[in-house]
């Protein structure tokens, strides 16, 4: 590592996860680059982190729907001379509603932001992490790309699928020269997510054994991706459910997803 501290780049850094992940990374004495939408909440975190670690904390506001937002921010660091130990990509939302009832520009931009953006930045960093021998990229999944698709949410358990294996290779491509890439997969987490998608009182009725807390798991995640895991399921809850759906048969296994699925999506519009 060529900086005196690790400099860590975490993407949807303004709530949930990507909050927790500034957090967790600040506390082991890493500077951070923060990105997101919402530039108050940004500055906000900035000034906590650097108040309370001591460390450097640059904020870049950005939309990742947008083509160019990764040439943009790969641009901002370059000019600022910043190098980027560790990738979080974390930023991430999803679309309710059936397909067909959602207009593609939505889909458009949820492809952007959920895969082609982290992919890109894992591109234009990881050459310098090759050359310094040294890198961590958490691409943040989810148990979702574990399981069946479900209704409702089309394309959220298809991108997430695309993360895990888009990971797995970037592990093996790369452990040797020490950088490592690792898929996290939550399950239910305690976050805005739920608020966004307008099922926050279906996710309520849910029982409390199913959730975890956002520093359950980036705690886990740190640890995962510093032990060399490629996929990491948080959680014995999640790491059981990923179980059972490998073992059934497929069509046990779609059946099962429709029946629980309508408990935490809103109703299609017929």
């Amino acid at each position: 590592m060529s900086q005196a501290r690790p400099l860590s780049l975490i993407t949807g850094a303004s709530a949930g996860i990507g909050t927790a992940f500034a957090r967790a990374l600040a506390a082991r004495g890493h500077d951070v680059v923060l990105t997101a939408r919402r530039t108050e909440r940004l500055e906000t975190l900035a000034t906590e982190l650097r108040t309370t670690h001591g460390i450097n904390a640059t904020v870049i506001t950005n939309d990742l729907a947008d083509p160019h937002a990764v040439e943009q921010v790969c641009q901002t660091l370059d000019e600022r001379g910043l190098q980027v130990d560790w990738l979080i990509n974390n930023a991430g939302y999803g679309v309710p509603g059936r397909f067909d009832q959602v207009d593609w520009p939505v889909h458009a931009d949820f492809f952007r932001v959920l895969m082609t953006a982290p992919t890109e930045l894992a591109w234009r960093l990881i050459r310098g992490m090759r050359e310094r021998r040294y890198g961590r990229i958490v691409n943040v999944a989810s148990l979702a790309g574990h399981v069946p698709g479900t209704a409702g949410h089309t394309l959220y358990a298809a991108s997430k699928a695309y993360m895990i294996k888009f990971s797995q290779s970037l592990a093996l491509e790369n452990k040797a020269v020490g950088v490592h890439a690792c898929a996290l997969c939550p399950g239910f987490t305690k976050s805005e997510f739920h608020d966004v998608t307008g099922t926050r009182s279906m996710m309520n009725k849910l029982p409390a054994y199913m959730w975890q807390t956002a520093e359950q798991v980036v705690q886990e995640g740190i640890d995962a991706v510093e032990r060399g895991d490629a996929v990491y399921v948080t959680g014995r809850f999640n790491r059981a459910v990923k179980s059972l759906f490998k073992l059934m048969p497929d069509r046990m296994a779609l059946t099962l997803s429709a029946k629980q699925s309508k408990r935490y999506r809103t109703q299609d519009k017929r």
